[in-house]
Formats: structure tokens, C-alpha cells, sequence
């Protein structure tokens, strides 16, 4: 393979994921849904013209990263902040919901029909860490698809962000909590401080950089200027926040977002170019890549009917979890459903948090295949769901033509 392959690669990657996100559209679906195959198609799982290499991995976290961005340029905060308590309860139930029921159906399996292949490490722990993956949120899929339906700034768009960024909160607390048993340098007590040090920090820096922004945006015209100056701030804050904090780089992103979203000068056109470049590069590589990563080894027929139900409990229990979260906070049946909906998706966050416990050899390799089954499917179905969820008002297609026609 020649040094250059990188360039065919990158290519297809975007030819195949807007034939496949157009087809998706034709036959009314979100074309996020049509992205997501297209990475399956041509990666290793079936034709095998495009590899997860490093440069792929590293373009398509840049990828998610304006996509989140973006997202929170397009936030009301005001809205955001009044769905606080609501986004809080989701959160915790579409954790706890999932952990339960992912938990005790791997303990399940283990005990009465993969003992002999479970490895040397506690059945329990195996089935608390599969627990844990469970309670992982991916919302990138969800943004995606709620900005192609133009409902990102409704109440269930605004709640989602909110609930979403907590789940991912009480996710490095619940898988702090779990790998401390397997690896005695992991802290509880200094996991729980850098979180509360991680908002203590960006606050100072929110208020700092908006003061800031606020007044060079006034004053000056120079739009590419601004634009260089936040989309590098944008990366600053993701870099510190997933290094030095252990937060995930897309809520440093989505904060940032956030920042210019306050300061209001000149945002509609920031917003603009850096979407402009996100969709026509950055993001259909992201989302190949999460297909890309679907390479399935021979499986029994038992763990084949693990994988199954697990998928099943999977898209179930946020559904249930987060549904019931949104039902308390006085949202309709259908708003309920249409919060569950968006929660499903597990995507690169329930990857990282699998890869974590096969380094600490808390799960075995058998795990494995049937949670890489559990990301693709809910990842490949979360949208899928929220398009239905949202049918009775109106389709993707009504809600966004003006923006999806610009782009063709």
C-alpha cells in the first residue's frame, strides 16, 4: 500500500457517505443513518478498502468535536439552563436503568451459559463493567440528526444536550468507581475533585473569554479572524479538558460553543463556516469511522444470542431510563419517548469505556464482540427512532429542506 493511500481513502469516505446519506434521505430517513453504513460497507466488515488508521482516528475526533461546537453555538442557554433539573433526573436514570439491567442480563449469561469462556476474571465484575458501558451516552449522532429534523433548540433538543452532558459526568464517576477494583492508582476522592475543579475551571474561563469575545467581535469585522481565533479555542479547551480533567474533549467543545453562543456578536456567521467546513469534511469522516470499527471475529451461537439481547436491553433501558426521567418533568408521552430516543445511541463513548476494562483485563475478548455489536446497532438505530418519534408533527425532510438543499 502506497503512502498516498490515505487520499483514495479519505475520498471514498466522503463519496460513499453522501451516495448512501442521499439514499437514506430518499427513502426518508435521516442521512446520518446512511453515513454510518457507508463506514461499515467499505471497512473491514465487508470490502475492506479503508482501515481505521491513526490519521482516520484523529480526523474523525476532530470531526465530533466541531460537530459539538457547533452544537452549542446553536444552544439557548436560557432554555438550557431552565431544563437543568430535568436534564439531571435524566441523566441519572438513564444511568442507573441501563447499568441494572446490562449488568444483571451479562451475569445471566455468564452464570448459566458462557462460564467455560468468561476468562479468570469475577463474573461480577465482568457484568458490572458491561453495566457500566451500558450507561454511556454518544449525543453526536443525536445532534446530527436533530439538526437535520431542525429540532436542536426545541425543548427536547435542549433537554437531550443537558442530559447528555451529565450522563457523561456520572460515567467517569460510575467507571472510576469500577476500575478502581482492578487498578488500586485510580482515586475516587481525586477523580470527584478534577470534576469539581474542571467547572470551577471553565467557569473562570467562560466568563474571562466571553468578556473578551464580547468586545473584540464588537469592534472589529475581520470574520476570518474570529473564526481561526474560536475554532482554536475550541480545540484548546477539548485538549485541556480531556487531559488534564478527564472530562470528555466534547464537552470542552460544547462549552466553548456555549461561549460564543452568550456573546451573540457575529455568531450566525462563525456558526456558518464552521459548519460548512464540519459537513463537507470533518463530520462524514467521523461517522464512517464509528462502521469503520466493526470487525467481528467467529462467534458461538450463545454469544451470538448475548449480543442480541444485550442490543435489546440496551436501546430498551435508555428508552425506559431517561423516558421516565422526562415523564416526571411533566413532558408528554411523545416528548418522553422522543428523550429516550436520542439517548440510545452509545457510539466512540461506549468504545473507550470498553477499551479501558480490555487494557485492565476486566472483561474478556468475548466480551467484546457483542459491545461492538451493542455501539453499531444502537448507533445505526438511535436516529432511526428519533425520526419516528417525531413523525406525527413532521418529517426530517420538511423541517430542514432549506438546509439540506443548500448543500447539493
Amino acid at each position: 500500500m502506497n503512502s498516498y493511500y490515505y487520499l483514495f481513502e479519505i475520498a471514498l469516505i466522503l463519496f460513499s457517505t453522501k451516495l448512501l446519506g442521499l439514499l437514506f434521505r430518499r427513502i426518508r430517513l435521516p442521512q446520518v443513518v446512511g453515513a454510518l453504513l457507508a463506514g461499515i460497507i467499505i471497512g473491514p466488515c465487508m470490502l475492506g478498502l479503508v482501515s481505521e488508521s491513526e490519521f482516520i482516528t484523529q480526523l474523525s475526533e476532530i470531526g465530533v468535536i466541531l460537530l459539538m461546537f457547533t452544537a452549542g453555538m446553536e444552544t439557548d442557554i436560557e432554555e438550557l439552563k431552565r431544563q437543568g433539573k430535568a436534564s439531571f433526573t435524566i441523566a441519572l436514570l438513564g444511568v442507573l436503568i441501563p447499568f441494572v439491567l446490562g449488568g444483571g442480563v451479562t451475569y445471566l449469561f455468564a452464570k448459566f451459559g458462557m462460564k467455560n469462556i468468561m476468562g479468570d476474571t469475577s463474573i461480577m465484575l465482568q457484568s458490572v463493567f458491561v453495566g457500566v458501558v451500558l450507561t454511556a451516552t454518544s449525543v453526536s449522532i443525536t445532534v446530527e440528526t436533530l439538526r437535520e429534523m431542525g429540532k436542536l433548540n426545541s425543548d427536547v433538543g435542549s433537554v437531550l444536550l443537558g442530559a447528555a452532558i451529565i450522563d457523561d459526568i456520572l460515567g467517569i464517576i460510575a467507571l472510576s468507581i469500577v476500575t478502581s477494583f482492578a487498578d488500586t492508582s485510580v482515586k475516587m476522592s481525586v477523580i470527584l475533585t478534577k470534576i469539581v475543579l474542571y467547572f470551577v475551571f471553565m467557569a473562570i474561563v467562560s466568563f474571562v473569554v466571553y468578556k473578551i469575545l464580547k468586545i473584540w467581535f464588537k469592534d472589529s469585522d475581520h470574520l476570518k479572524r474570529h473564526v481561526i481565533a474560536v475554532i482554536g479555542l475550541c480545540l484548546l479547551l477539548s485538549y485541556i479538558s480531556e487531559v488534564y480533567f478527564g472530562v470528555a474533549n466534547i464537552t470542552g467543545a460544547f462549552i466553548t460553543g456555549l461561549i460564543i453562543s452568550a456573546v451573540g456578536y457575529k455568531k450566525e456567521r462563525i456558526m456558518g463556516t464552521v459548519d460548512d467546513v464540519s459537513y463537507a469534511f470533518l463530520s462524514p469522516v467521523f461517522f464512517a469511522s464509528i462502521g469503520l470499527k466493526l470487525v467481528l471475529p467467529k462467534m458461538s451461537a450463545i454469544i451470538v444470542l448475548y449480543a442480541v439481547v444485550l442490543s435489546i436491553v440496551a436501546i430498551v433501558s435508555k428508552i425506559l431510563g431517561c423516558g421516565l426521567g422526562a415523564r416526571l418533568f411533566k413532558f408528554s408521552r411523545s416528548e418522553s419517548v422522543q428523550v429516550g430516543a436520542g439517548m440510545v445511541s452509545r457510539g466512540e463513548v461506549a468504545l473507550i469505556v470498553a477499551n479501558k476494562g480490555i487494557k485492565l483485563n476486566m472483561v474478556s475478548n468475548v466480551i467484546f464482540a457483542p459491545i461492538l455489536i451493542v455501539v453499531i446497532i444502537t448507533t445505526v438505530i438511535s436516529p432511526i427512532l428519533l425520526k419516528i418519534a417525531f413523525k406525527d408533527k413532521d418529517s426530517s425532510l420538511e423541517c430542514n429542506e432549506i438546509v439540506v438543499n443548500e448543500y447539493e
